[in-house]
């Protein structure tokens, strides 16, 4: 039950940073940005956004108080980097050759953060958030 819990709590954390996502991007492409750089720095906020989310909510126990803040939020940007690349790939391929997406640019922040979604989450509890090894074990 501890791994369906922790991936609800992940995936709830992950639908209020997809809100956040769509509301920076649509912020800076009104401001007059592209939407492949908007999409850059959107993605840098939704990331900070879940990380303080998901250290908090999902993987409360797991957080290591003897980092820094800031040295978790390094650690945990390099460990969504795969799953951050497989995002804005789908992003920028919709965005670039279907004009749907380039007209409705949420939709294509939608198929990319699921697409990250799975692997983001592997990477949070087995590489960042993975419970210390106790006597050995």
């Amino acid at each position: 039950m501890r791994l369906v819990g922790q991936l609800f709590r992940f995936s709830l954390v992950g639908t209020a940073g997809f809100a956040v996502d769509v509301a920076v991007l649509y912020l800076l492409s009104h401001a007059g940005l592209d939407l492949y750089s908007a999409r850059a720095c959107s993605f840098v906020a939704a990331a900070t956004f879940t990380f303080m989310g998901n250290r908090l909510l999902t993987f409360p126990s797991a957080a290591d108080s003897r980092r820094r803040l800031s040295g978790d939020w390094f650690l945990y940007l390099g460990a969504m980097t795969l799953g951050g690349l497989v995002n804005y790939g789908i992003y920028a391929f919709l965005i670039t050759y279907l004009p749907v997406f380039h007209d409705h640019p949420w939709l294509a922040v939608a198929a990319g953060t699921g697409a990250g979604l799975l692997i983001n989450f592997t990477m949070a509890r087995r590489v960042l958030y993975r419970p210390p090894v106790e006597n050995g074990r």
